[in-house]
């Protein structure tokens, strides 16, 4: 029979190999075979690394793994997926680690893991810190125009804002204001005071809604609305299309800016992805973004008829209003964003939910997503 040897004896011999003593002097004075102290070194010997002593086992295991690895980072490389990613992509995902792991990762192993050059990693966090800075600048400055032009009916343009800005400490270029009232959609009412109180006129008569939230099929009626939420200090803003026969969000986007490119962004990929859907009604209440003379361009280029609130009736976009109160009360209010880029990901999680998962009572309980397939299988039946 095998003899049991007690693990203090095995220890205690492979230790001395390692002061030097052979394998073979070793069997003859313990008269133990040879095979089973090379067993017993494979087990018990030392090796040293930087962090700590690892056993031969223990070693191989590693080094095992460490193959394994290896050959699923070269995979990884020859499907050239990471070249398809766009590089802002990368930089935002790299920055956000960064941000977040307290140095556990170094730049060098993050950029390596994404093949992205170290320079344009740190390239990319220098000019995000100065952008963060003017952006900020920016919405301040903005505000500052919106309230002045507020307070003044609408009357003030923008060399007079731009003086009540100096008068106050604030010290900017007339085209810095400029563009600042373009992007917000702000003219000031001067000759073409009459042509603008008939086109307010108009579209005080074009509520073609009427609260009426139905549809007799999907792509006749969109609805669309602007919410905000706080994210670390700073607001982002979202924008939704809903289609008002299933109720699903066909279009979102997130954006630091509530301007009239968040809303044509917004429509155009849903107007796309939908198909260029024909005799389209779009609805919303009457935001600057909504009313500028951009927006109603491209409804008209898309043959999109166009449909207002009326003015202060929350109720006339009650459709949209209520699926921002649900996001907020189900995830928005929920979680702790630590960045644009979460609130981003966490808003396309709970879309994806209230399209596909989350049943609707207006649709008796089925889901947006599958009230839509059920009309779509119908027509398909019927040969349409």
């Amino acid at each position: 029979m095998p003899t049991n040897y007690p693990t203090e004896f095995k220890v205690k011999a492979i230790r001395r190999y390692e002061k030097g003593e052979s394998i073979k002097a070793l069997s003859q004075e313990l008269h133990v075979a040879q095979s089973t102290l090379y067993q017993w070194r494979n087990t018990y010997c030392s090796i040293q690394a930087p962090n700590r002593t690892y056993t031969p086992a223990e070693f191989d295991a590693i080094s095992r793994r460490l193959q394994r690895l290896e050959h699923e980072t070269q995979i990884i490389r020859l499907t050239g997926f990471l070249e398809k990613i766009p590089l802002q992509e990368k930089l935002a995902a790299l920055e956000q680690i960064y941000n977040q792991t307290d140095g556990q990762y170094s730049v060098h192993e993050l950029c390596s893991a994404l093949c992205v050059a170290r320079g344009t990693f740190y390239n990319h966090i220098f000019r995000r810190a100065d952008k963060s800075k003017y952006e900020d600048e920016q919405a301040r400055l903005s505000l500052k125009i919106k309230q002045i032009f507020d307070d003044s009916e609408q009357r003030f343009g923008a060399e007079k804002i731009r003086t009540i800005l100096a008068q106050n400490g604030i010290h900017v270029s007339k085209n810095r204001v400029v563009s600042i009232m373009q992007e917000l959609d702000l003219y000031s009412i001067r000759v073409d005071a009459k042509k603008l109180h008939k086109k307010r006129q108009q579209y005080a008569k074009e509520n073609l809604v009427k609260r009426e939230f139905s549809a007799s099929c999907p792509n006749q009626i969109w609805a669309s609305d602007i919410t905000y939420f706080k994210v670390r200090g700073y607001w982002v803003y979202l924008c939704i299309i809903l289609d008002l026969y299933s109720r699903k969000i066909v279009g979102w986007r997130v954006s630091r800016h509530m301007s009239t490119h968040l809303v044509t962004t917004t429509f155009k990929r849903a107007f796309q992805e939908r198909g260029n859907p024909k005799n389209l009604t779009f609805h919303s209440d009457r935001g600057s973004q909504y009313i500028s003379k951009t927006f109603a361009a491209l409804l008209q280029q898309c043959n999109v008829k166009q449909s207002f609130s009326a003015t202060a009736r929350p109720l006339d976009n009650a459709v949209a209003e209520t699926f921002f109160s649900t996001f907020k009360r189900e995830e928005a209010y929920r979680r702790d964003y630590t960045s644009e880029q979460h609130f981003r990901r966490s808003t396309a999680e709970y879309i994806q939910f209230y399209n596909e998962v989350r049943p609707h009572q207006t649709l008796q309980y089925k889901t947006p997503q599958a009230f839509e397939d059920t009309y779509n299988s119908v027509l398909r039946k019927n040969g349409v």
